[in-house]
C-alpha cells in the first residue's frame, strides 16, 4: 500500500537528532512518507548548536511548490522556521490551503530555555501560524512566550493546563502543552481538544539521550493525521512512540551531549 504523505518544513540538524533528520525518522518508523523544505541549515551537535544559515524565503516557496507539484501531502508539520520572512512565506502557504492538516512545533527556545527567534517571527505565530494549526505542540517555555509572557513563567502542572486551554482559542482547537513533570516519576503533556483538557502521562526516564523529542512528537501526530486519524488518536499514539523512543535510547553513548532517542524501537 502506498503511504500517505507528510511534508515537514523545518531545519536540518547536521547531529541528526532533531530537524528534519528526525523528521524523516519518525515518518519512517510510522509508515508515512516525508518530504522536506529545509528553512535553515544548522552546524550542531550534542553539545548545542554552533552555526545557522536561514535558507531564503523565496528557496523555501520554491522546495514546497515542488512537492506539492508532485506529490499529494497529506499533512504538514512545521518546525524552526529561522526568520520572519520564512514564517510569513509559511503563513501565506498556509492560508492557500495547500499544506493540509498542519501540525505547528513553535520552535522558539534552545535546549537551555533561551528564546532564539526574534519578536518578529513570533508575533506572526501568534497572529497568523496558530489560526491555521489543527494541533500546535508547544513546550512549557514555548507556550509561555506565545500567551505574552516569558520563559519560565509557566512553573507547575496548574498553569501548563491554563496555557494550553489558553492557547486553544487561538487555533482549531487542540493544543498540547509538553513537559511537565509530576511527582512520583511521571511526564506530562496537557492536551486541549477544544471542549476539555486531556492529561497524557508516560514514565519520566533520567537520560541525556532526549534531543529531537519535541520534532519527533510533532512529526509524529502530523504522520498519524496523514494516515486519517482524529487528532486526539494521533497526539495519543505520539505520545507513546516519543516514550517508548525515549526509554530505548535511555543508556546509548551518542557524543557528549545530548543525543538522540531510538526512533525505531519495538512497539511492545
Amino acid at each position: 500500500m502506498t503511504p500517505p504523505v507528510v511534508l515537514s518544513i523545518a531545519g536540518s540538524d547536521s547531529g541528526a537528532g532533531a530537524g528534519v533528520q528526525a523528521d524523516l525518522k519518525t515518518c519512517a518508523a510510522l509508515g508515512a512518507f516525508a518530504t522536506t523544505a529545509i528553512t535553515a541549515l544548522t552546524a550542531q551537535n550534542t553539545l548545542g548548536v554552533l552555526g545557522v544559515l536561514p535558507t531564503p524565503a523565496d528557496f523555501l516557496v520554491a522546495q514546497v511548490r515542488a512537492v506539492l507539484a508532485d506529490f499529494t501531502v497529506a499533512a504538514t508539520k512545521t518546525g524552526m522556521l529561522a526568520t520572519a520572512e520564512n514564517a510569513v512565506a509559511v503563513a501565506e502557504l498556509g492560508e492557500e490551503g495547500v499544506l493540509g492538516p498542519l501540525v505547528v512545533d513553535p520552535v522558539l527556545v534552545d535546549s537551555s530555555g533561551r528564546q532564539i527567534l526574534a519578536p518578529a517571527v513570533l508575533d506572526i505565530y501568534r497572529r497568523r501560524l496558530l489560526a491555521l494549526a489543527t494541533v500546535v505542540t508547544p513546550n512549557t517555555q514555548e507556550a509561555a512566550l506565545l500567551l505574552g509572557g516569558q520563559v519560565g513563567d509557566i512553573a507547575d502542572v496548574a498553569g501548563q493546563r491554563a496555557a494550553a486551554r489558553r492557547l486553544g482559542g487561538a487555533t482549531r482547537g487542540h493544543v498540547v502543552v509538553k513537559g511537565g513533570r509530576l511527582s512520583g516519576g511521571q511526564a506530562l503533556d496537557v492536551h486541549w481538544d477544544g471542549h476539555a483538557l486531556h492529561e497524557l502521562v508516560s514514565p519520566w526516564v533520567v537520560t541525556a539521550n532526549n534531543h529531537g523529542t519535541g520534532c519527533s512528537f510533532a512529526t509524529a501526530v502530523a504522520a498519524g493525521l496523514a494516515q486519517g486519524l482524529g487528532p486526539a488518536d494521533a497526539i495519543g499514539r505520539a505520545k507513546a512512540f516519543v516514550a517508548r523512543a525515549v526509554a530505548s535510547a535511555a543508556s546509548w553513548r551518542l557524543g557528549a551531549g545530548r543525543g538522540g532517542i531510538d526512533h525505531f524501537a519495538p512497539d511492545p
